[in-house]
């Protein structure tokens, strides 16, 4: 086959380091467009993003040259070099070390877009750990919790 092509969509969660409230609305507007430009530099697409302040939702197209960790990497390390560039009063900044990527069907992007898009609704009635478990479990992914929340 002379041409490679792929599909792979994926919704993308992590937080901030100890669920700190970093992404405040003068910050979340910009770090969002800014993970737009990171991905589309390696190659993938980032359809939406939203999330809380201490926590972020990506909806993505892998590019296909990219793994998941190397693009989520490249994400939170671009993501948090610029905010520390940007903003001296936000030194403390970081993410969480690591992340959670599920498989999205093609049919079900505009539901995963709707679900990011209306983030402040869903945490109104659970948390950033809650929301989380159940991604986990939906997905059939078992976990040691000691390892999960930094």
């Amino acid at each position: 086959m002379p041409q490679s092509l792929a599909a792979i969509h994926l919704h993308v969660i992590f937080s901030t380091k100890n669920r700190e409230p970093w992404l405040a609305a003068d910050l979340a507007p910009r770090i969002h467009a800014y993970f737009g430009g990171i991905a589309r530099s390696n190659g993938s697409c980032l359809h939406t993003s939203g999330g809380m302040p201490d926590h972020v939702h990506l909806l993505l197209s892998l590019g296909r040259e990219q793994t998941v960790a190397g693009l989520v990497g490249g994400l939170k390390a671009a993501s948090s070099r610029w905010v520390h560039d940007t903003f001296a009063d936000r030194a403390g900044f970081g993410w969480q070390a690591g992340y959670g990527a599920f498989s999205v069907s093609p049919s079900q992007l505009s539901v995963v877009r709707s679900y990011i898009d209306t983030q402040a609704e869903h945490h109104r009635a659970r948390t950033f750990q809650e929301e989380y478990r159940r991604f986990l479990q939906k997905h059939g992914i078992e976990c040691d919790e000691r390892y999960v929340w930094d």
